[in-house]
């Protein structure tokens, strides 16, 4: 039976960790994928910590980490961990980064918990039984006009170096909103979403950690998740996020 509040209390306990490293980062301490994308010895210790937790209470089951990559035990229960989602933002010591636990069985998200430590922000979900932050319900936002909503999208794509990237969509569809943000975690987008702080999402080049726990936030608070071409492709054929309307409306920019 899935213990919430222990896993809760892991991500707490990770978060309060990572806020004491805060100013404490020195070149050392990072690792570089390529010159843009950057790993810290942080979102090592993170997922460790975080994996040992789990695995005390669950080590029959499988994990797959960002850092540590998937375990192959004979499990229909796997945890999907993203330590440190944002990690160029906690690096430079902005607080827009987050904590991302997921529980998928038989490679189906049930229960998803997202935390920002540094903005006291906890969002979690359990499959058909609601999305909530700090222990509030929480739902997607109503708007419906492009031009009342304030977006948020990333270029995770730039990272990776493909030519056909978010640059051309985002200049399209810019001009036609009311406002835009680039937070640097697609974990705390998708946060976001779920609780109407952004009215939709948009990225693409992301990876299952990246969006697992945020995924069922969204739709446990009555959004949806599509790929760009309305499918279930995501992430691999990028991803929208937000309610039907304003996925439709993002789609069409795309």
């Amino acid at each position: 039976m899935l213990d919430i509040e222990y896993i809760k209390q892991i991500a707490l306990e990770a978060g309060k960790d990572l806020c004491l490293y805060r100013g404490n980062i020195e070149q050392s301490d990072l690792k570089f994928k390529n010159d843009r994308d950057i790993v810290s010895v942080y979102d090592e210790k993170t997922e460790a910590f975080i994996i040992d937790g789990i695995l005390k209470k669950y080590p029959e089951h499988n994990i797959f980490g960002e850092e540590t990559g998937r375990t192959l035990k004979e499990s229909e229960y796997c945890w999907v961990i993203d330590p440190i989602d944002g990690t160029t933002s906690f690096v430079h010591g902005q607080p827009f980064y987050s904590i991302s636990i997921a529980l998928q069985k038989n490679n189906e998200t049930i229960f998803g918990l997202i935390y920002a430590p540094r903005l006291n922000e906890m969002f979690w979900a359990q499959k058909g039984q609601g999305a909530y932050l700090n222990g509030n319900r929480i739902s997607v936002s109503k708007r419906t006009k492009l031009i009342d909503c304030v977006l948020a999208t990333g270029f995770a794509c730039l990272r990776a170096g493909v030519k056909n990237n978010n640059l051309e969509v985002f200049s399209r569809i810019a001009p036609e909103l009311r406002g835009i943000r680039r937070f640097g975690s697609a974990a705390l987008d998708l946060a976001y979403v779920s609780c109407g702080y952004i009215d939709g999402f948009w990225e693409q080049q992301l990876q299952l950690y990246d969006i697992a726990a945020g995924v069922l936030l969204v739709q446990e608070a009555g959004g949806i998740v599509v790929d760009y071409y309305g499918g279930n492709a995501f992430p691999e054929k990028g991803l929208i996020a937000g309610n039907k309307t304003i996925v439709k409306a993002i789609q069409a920019y795309i």
